[in-house]
C-alpha cells in the first residue's frame, strides 16, 4: 500500500498519483481506447491505494472528466481530484489555445464540476498563463471561485519563479505541476527550489517521458492520433540516440531487480519530500509496476549516476 505525502495546506495524497489523460487523448489511436479497461485501472488504483488523479478540461476535450466522473460515483470520499483549465481546443485549427480570462475560468469551474459530479474540486490548476491575461486577473478569479467553496486548492502549470511570485502574493500556491523527469530537468534549477522553500507541493507529470524512458520504445512506430508522431524526440534519429539515457537507467535498475520505469518514477520521488509524481497509464499491468517504484530507495550512488546521464536529442515540444 502506498504511503502518502503532503503537497500544501494540509493537502493530504497518495506518494504517486495517475495521470489520466491517456485513458481519453494524446497516447495511441482513438479507436484503442477501452473505458472498461480505464475504470479497471481506476478501481485498482483506489486498491493501491492511489488517492491522486489527474485531469483536465481540455483532456479529450471534456471526455477525461466525464469518465471520471463515472467512476467517482460512490467512491469520492476515497479521492482527491485535481483538474485543469485554461487550455482550449480552436475547432479550426485542431491544436489547443491558452484563455485565462476570469469569465473563462468562472465558467469552466462550473462545467467541470458538473462533469465530474462533485460539489468541489480538491485541487484546480491554471493549466497554463496567458500571455494576454495579467496573471493578477487569472489568479484572482481562481482566489474567487475558492472563495466561493467550488475549489479547495489552487495550483498552477508550467510556470517560472517570476510567476509564481506574483500568483503566490495573491493567493498562495499550493502546487506546482511541470514536466520532469530524467531527460527533463528544467525544474531542478529554480522552480523546485522555490516550492521547496515555500512549502508548496510540486507534482511532475510526463515522469517516464511519455514512456521512453520504459526502455520499451525503439522505433517511431507511432499511429498518427499519438501527440509523439509529432514530437522531436520522438523522431527515428532521436530515439537512436537517446537510447543511450535507457542505458543508464537499465544500469541502476539491474542493481535492483528494479524496471527502468521504476527507476525513473523513483528519481522523481527523491527530488523532494513534497514531490508527487502522476505517472499515466490506462493499463492495470503498467499502473502496479508504476506503483512499486514507491519501494525503490535509490542510493547516493545511484543518484549519482543518473544524474550523469546525457541530455536527450530533440526538443520537448
Amino acid at each position: 500500500m502506498l504511503g502518502t505525502r503532503v503537497l500544501s495546506q494540509g493537502l493530504r495524497v497518495s506518494e504517486i498519483g495517475l495521470g489520466c489523460v491517456g485513458m481519453s487523448a494524446e497516447y495511441g489511436d482513438p479507436i484503442e481506447r477501452d473505458e472498461v479497461q480505464s475504470l479497471g485501472t481506476l478501481e485498482r488504483a483506489l486498491e493501491l491505494g492511489v488517492t491522486l488523479l489527474d485531469t483536465a478540461d481540455s483532456y479529450g476535450p471534456y471526455t477525461n472528466e466525464l469518465l471520471l466522473g463515472r467512476f467517482l460515483r460512490g467512491r469520492r470520499d476515497r479521492v482527491v481530484i485535481s483538474t485543469k483549465v485554461g487550455q482550449v481546443l480552436d475547432p479550426v485549427t485542431q491544436r489547443f489555445v491558452v484563455n485565462g480570462r476570469p469569465d473563462h475560468l468562472r465558467t469552466s469551474c462550473t462545467a467541470s464540476l458538473r462533469r465530474l459530479g462533485v460539489d468541489a474540486i480538491d485541487l484546480y490548476h491554471l493549466h497554463r498563463v496567458d500571455p494576454e491575461v495579467p496573471l493578477e486577473d487569472s489568479w484572482g478569479a481562481m482566489l474567487e471561485l475558492q472563495d466561493e467553496g467550488k475549489v479547495r486548492a489552487l495550483g498552477i502549470c508550467e510556470v517560472g519563479v517570476e510567476e509564481l511570485e506574483t500568483a503566490h502574493r495573491i493567493a498562495p500556491v499550493a502546487a506546482v505541476q511541470s514536466e520532469l523527469s530524467l531527460w527533463t530537468r528544467g525544474a531542478l534549477s529554480e522552480v523546485l527550489p522555490w516550492c521547496r522553500a515555500q512549502g508548496v507541493g510540486f507534482i511532475p507529470y510526463a515522469p517516464l517521458g511519455r514512456g521512453f524512458l520504459t526502455g520499451s520504445i525503439v522505433s517511431a512506430d507511432f499511429s498518427a492520433g499519438d501527440i509523439r508522431a509529432r514530437n522531436p524526440r520522438f523522431s527515428e534519429t532521436a530515439i537512436g540516440v537517446n537510447q543511450a539515457i535507457i542505458a543508464g537507467i537499465k544500469q541502476v535498475a539491474d542493481r535492483h531487480r528494479a524496471t527502468p520505469a521504476q527507476v525513473a518514477i523513483a528519481w522523481t520521488l527523491a527530488q523532494g519530500d513534497a514531490v508527487v509524481p502522476i505517472p499515466g497509464t490506462k493499463r492495470v499491468a503498467y499502473l502496479e509496476e508504476n506503483v512499486g517504484a514507491a519501494s525503490l530507495h535509490l542510493s547516493a550512488d545511484d543518484l549519482d549516476l543518473l544524474s550523469r546521464l546525457p541530455e536527450p536529442m530533440g526538443s520537448r515540444y
